[in-house]
């Protein structure tokens, strides 16, 4: 019977090192995985047709972002492909920059020897943690080959000040 308790209670430990694990993963990519959710924008597709692509590709995806900060300023730096300048909805709360936006969802088709192209997207949203307070008021964005830039001011008093030291 003392193996039957030690096979148990090794298992008791696998899976608690497993939820751990999984919490462990969970917390680290919270900012990085993005929410993809179907729209109800119609296009030249038949509904069902448009149904059956949306619901397939709607789900969790990766944006890849970057964020720098530099003495003055902080920079986030997003991968969104397939967009135009007006479709995004940039916001700053607290000390959190939000992403929104949609992308729409295409596809080509020819029936004699298959040529098949689809794309399909959704709405987004990305929330990125500032590492400084900043001046949302003065932030500037670029949208250019796929890459989003958020140019961010940091507020007057979080900026970063050089003292000189003069030693004797």
């Amino acid at each position: 019977m003392a193996t039957f308790q030690q096979l148990k209670q090794n298992i008791g430990h696998a899976w608690e090192y497993l939820a751990e694990g999984w919490d462990s993963l969970t917390r680290r990519a919270a900012n990085a995985i993005t929410r993809f959710t179907t729209s109800e924008t119609k296009d030249k597709h038949s509904d069902e047709e448009h149904k059956e692509l949306a619901n397939r590709n709607a789900g969790w995806g990766v944006m890849a972002a970057e964020v720098f900060d530099d003495d003055d300023r902080v920079i986030v730096r997003l991968e969104v492909p397939g967009m135009e300048k007006n479709e995004f909805d940039l916001q700053v709360i607290d000390d959190v920059l939000i992403v929104k936006g949609e992308k729409r969802i295409q596809r080509e088709r020819t029936e004699g020897h298959y040529h098949v192209k689809e794309c399909a997207y959704g709405r987004f949203e990305r929330a990125i943690g500032l590492p400084d307070e900043v001046d949302s008021d003065k932030a500037q964005a670029d949208y250019k080959n796929g890459i989003l830039r958020i140019e961010l001011p940091k507020s007057a008093n979080k900026r970063r000040k050089r003292i000189k030291v003069e030693v004797s």
